[in-house]
């Protein structure tokens, strides 16, 4: 970008500028700290200056929007075409609760739904299962059968909705019932809209929310992928994600290597079954966390976008710009939310939304303010997504297609994040030997991955204690009152209504016709089929979800983790 002269000039006046400007100022005023680091602990400098980017390439490094290596962005028009989409994570009580809810959020302007899901649902078993007591409803809505599939999007039109589900063990259920639910609506499933997370490999990594094994379970998300290339080519069959990766304490450049090394794996798993890359890669989509640290997010997000298109062509033979082109969905930081003056929480949150916008984000959910505490209130909601919509239509930072690009820092960081995801990603490789989804498999068995985050979220909390990070209200500006707001209440008779329902779900349909479709699927299983036919037909006789992940444990053993030693 610059040459040799340009580059000696620019050294000899920042001699000067050193010498003769900044020298006194240090001797008379200082600086704040000695060590200036990201929430990550990546250390950054002073000053920026095209020096730190002498070795960029504009047109292999950066190129045009919507162009590879797509560091600039996935599209050429980005929001001036139109926004980002506002999905506002949303779920709680029965399927009745969290419909009004859905309508609320549309009626708002929320342009995306998103589902949560309660713990009994996310870990495959049924309301009146006796580990669910206690949970139904409390951190997400209860789904059992297609009846509360039907209940939750009454009202809705499958067709003009994107809808997305946050679930992973049990995954393939929800989206065996959402198939359902459109063919119901008379939906032709290839208009369906959507994204399944579904990603169990960084569920084994982080969340730690299993059924069976990692391989089986690695078995099940490529039939889901398989699937939707042929049944569903507009919904995203999984998202693979580093949110929760950075939950659990990572780094920004762990949550983008591992998140990376995951999707390569569901590719390299698709690719040995015969799948052709540019059929199935388009369909992939990608969930990151954003947080604090603003410069080092949105290197994050161009760093990763960068690694992906290169990797996508040069090692796994991509051609169609959709296969190399990443897309991702962001959520704010919320282990960054404090119970603490929980109002300052909006201030964090809009920070971390502008980094997801400044870095290219397709979609967005903002976090509540009163998240630290409960589920949100009705209040906390509205406040999060007029935060996006002000960003969107107030802040001009949609005006811009990458506005950050040429920012001498924040290439450098771009850089600096890319050379750290790669170093990740030739680790994994080599516990593999050679192959990146073999890596991450040994990764887990080895708890190769646990360890580097627990390592990593140690060595935070530690700088916390000691106040070299300042969480403001937490260890620094605290006060001494109560600056609680109301929270959501749970209504407690939900479990009763939920447990009454799914009776009469049970007596009311055909149980033939249910004990025909799982032993279907227990067949489909036992010949190494791809079961999500199967799943659906189950779905349709309204076995429940608890029933149908039995039958996989039943084949494949319920999963315990056992790290291996350091």
């Amino acid at each position: 970008m610059f040459d040799e002269d340009d580059l000696e000039g620019i050294r000899d006046g920042r001699r000067r500028w050193e010498t003769d400007t900044l020298e006194p100022t240090l001797e008379r005023h200082g600086e704040r700290k000695d060590r200036f680091a990201t929430v990550s602990n990546h250390e950054v400098d002073r000053l920026y200056t095209p020096e730190d980017v002498a070795d960029l390439q504009y047109e292999e490094d950066l190129g045009f929007p919507g162009e590879p290596p797509y560091t600039r962005g996935p599209y050429p028009t980005m929001y001036r075409g139109r926004p980002w989409t506002m999905r506002q994570f949303a779920g709680f009580g029965t399927a009745e609760e969290t419909n009004e809810r859905f309508h609320y959020l549309i009626e708002e302007g929320q342009t995306g739904l998103s589902t949560a899901f309660d713990m009994p649902s996310l870990m495959g078993i049924d309301s009146d299962h006796r580990m669910s007591e206690g949970e139904v409803g409390k951190e997400g809505v209860a789904v059992d059968t297609l009846r509360d599939m039907e209940i939750l999007f009454d009202g809705i039109d499958v067709g003009e909705v994107s809808t997305s589900f946050t679930i992973n063990p049990s995954a393939p259920v929800i989206y065996a019932m959402y198939v359902a639910l459109a063919d119901q609506q008379g939906v032709p499933r290839d208009e369906i809209r959507g994204t399944l997370q579904n990603d169990m490999l960084k569920e084994f990594i982080a969340q730690k929310e299993w059924v069976i094994p990692p391989e089986p379970s690695l078995k099940v998300v490529t039939d889901t992928i398989e699937f939707a290339a042929d049944e569903t080519p507009k919904f995203h069959p999984v998202s693979i994600s580093g949110y929760h990766i950075r939950e659990a304490g990572s780094t920004a450049a762990q949550e983008a290597a591992f998140t990376l090394a995951d999707g390569f794996a569901y590719v390299e798993d698709c690719l040995d079954r015969g799948l052709a890359v540019d059929k199935f890669a388009p369909l992939l989509s990608f969930f990151f966390n954003s947080h604090n640290s603003i410069f080092e997010e949105i290197a994050k997000f161009r760093a990763a976008r960068r690694v992906y298109a290169r990797i996508m062509e040069d090692r796994y033979d991509a051609s169609a710009p959709e296969s190399k082109r990443m897309k991702f969905h962001t959520q704010t930081a919320g282990q960054s939310l404090t119970a603490q003056q929980p109002l300052n929480n909006v201030v964090r949150v809009t920070i971390q939304a502008l980094a997801a916008v400044l870095g290219g984000t397709q979609s967005l959910h903002t976090n509540s303010f009163d998240e630290a505490l409960a589920l949100p209130t009705e209040e906390a909601v509205r406040v999060a997504l007029r935060t996006q919509q002000i960003i969107a239509e107030e802040s001009g930072a949609a005006d811009i297609v990458d506005p950050m690009g040429g920012s001498f820092a924040i290439e450098a960081l771009t850089n600096e994040m890319e050379a750290l995801i790669l170093e990740y990603l030739a680790e994994i490789e080599e516990m593999g030997d050679g192959s990146i989804r073999d890596g991450v498999l040994e990764g887990i068995d080895r708890g190769y991955f646990h360890r580097e985050i627990q390592d990593a979220s140690y060595e935070y909390q530690r700088r916390v204690e000691r106040g070299e990070e300042v969480v403001v209200g937490v260890n620094e500006y605290t006060i001494e009152e109560d600056t609680a707001p109301e929270t959501l209440e749970i209504d407690e008779t939900t479990r009763d209504r939920q447990l009454e329902r799914l009776e009469t779900v049970k007596v009311d349909r055909d149980d033939e016709a249910v004990d025909a479709t799982l032993a279907a699927l227990s067949s489909a299983i036992s010949s190494g089929e791809n079961v999500m036919p199967y799943v659906i037909d189950a779905v349709k006789a309204y076995a429940t979800m608890g029933e149908i992940m039995q039958v996989f444990e039943d084949h494949h053993g319920a999963y315990q983790e056992e790290l291996s030693p350091v």
